[in-house]
């Protein structure tokens, strides 16, 4: 009899023990979402490295910067379903047509997405040299400038930084690159054209767009205070992006019977 409590006392335990082990890996895996593993990591393709640490970031970025009118932390803004939506041309007088606000919109949003990933990238780089320290490499990393463009049909960034492995036969990475399939830099192309009819004329006809590139959905929501919040869809991928204009409006009772 006190052999078999014994045997049913070890079972009890081992299974509190389980348990325990289970709710622990459990609780690790929501508390630290974030901890990289090192399974992925290929000492002879460090570039795919910083592209699995960096993809999804990016990627969540792009879409912020691009539901918000091309910023980070847009300053003239109107709201627009739970979004901060840029004037990219304004005007606070009636009858006036409006006035740009970012000349440069390619280029202000290439800054826009290269400042939102610096502190990661970064994160990302001490982890590859973490990586290869644990192998037993010696590593120096040269920093350097970072670049990101707006191509057809994709957004490369490129770190240009050196990577030197110095244990037995030297080897040396540079210019990382990450590629995000996304067609930004067409959907910008058109902003900037919708703008200057904005610009010029008070309005732009969205329709016109839509006739011409089958794979593009314009949408303009017009506002009581006469702004206007024109929404870009790629209906093939359903990347996307939106910004306001406000121009030549009309002031409140303008034309009513007194």
């Amino acid at each position: 009899m006190q052999i078999k409590e014994d045997k049913n006392g070890q079972v009890t335990i081992f299974i509190i023990v389980a348990v325990v082990i289970i709710a622990i890996g459990v609780a690790a895996y929501f508390v630290y979402p974030k901890v990289k593993t090192t399974e992925t990591f290929d000492s002879k393709n460090p570039s795919a490295f910083i592209q699995s640490c960096l993809e999804s970031e990016l990627r969540n970025n792009v879409e912020l910067i691009s539901s918000q009118g091309g910023s980070l932390n847009p300053g003239n803004y109107i709201l627009y379903d739970n979004s901060k939506v840029e004037y990219l041309c304004y005007t606070n007088q009636d009858y006036q047509t409006c006035v740009m606000q970012q000349p440069l919109l390619k280029e202000h949003i290439e800054s826009e997405i290269k400042n939102s990933i610096e502190v990661s990238a970064k994160d990302c780089f001490t982890s590859l040299v973490n990586s290869y320290e644990k192998i037993g490499e010696n590593v120096n990393l040269e920093e350097g400038n970072t670049d990101v463009e707006l191509i057809p049909k994709k957004i490369i960034v490129t770190f240009n930084k050196v990577l030197t492995l110095t244990d037995g036969n030297s080897e040396r990475y540079e210019n990382f690159k990450i590629n995000l399939d996304n067609n930004l830099y067409e959907l910008v192309s058109i902003t900037d054209s919708i703008l200057e009819w904005e610009a010029r004329y008070g309005d732009a006809d969205s329709s016109g767009y839509m006739d011409y590139y089958h794979w593009l959905k314009v949408e303009k929501e017009k506002r009581d205070d006469g702004s206007k919040i024109y929404i870009l869809t790629d209906k093939d991928k359903g990347n996307k992006f939106q910004f306001a204009s406000r121009s030549i409006v009309w002031p409140s009772g303008y034309g009513e019977v007194i």
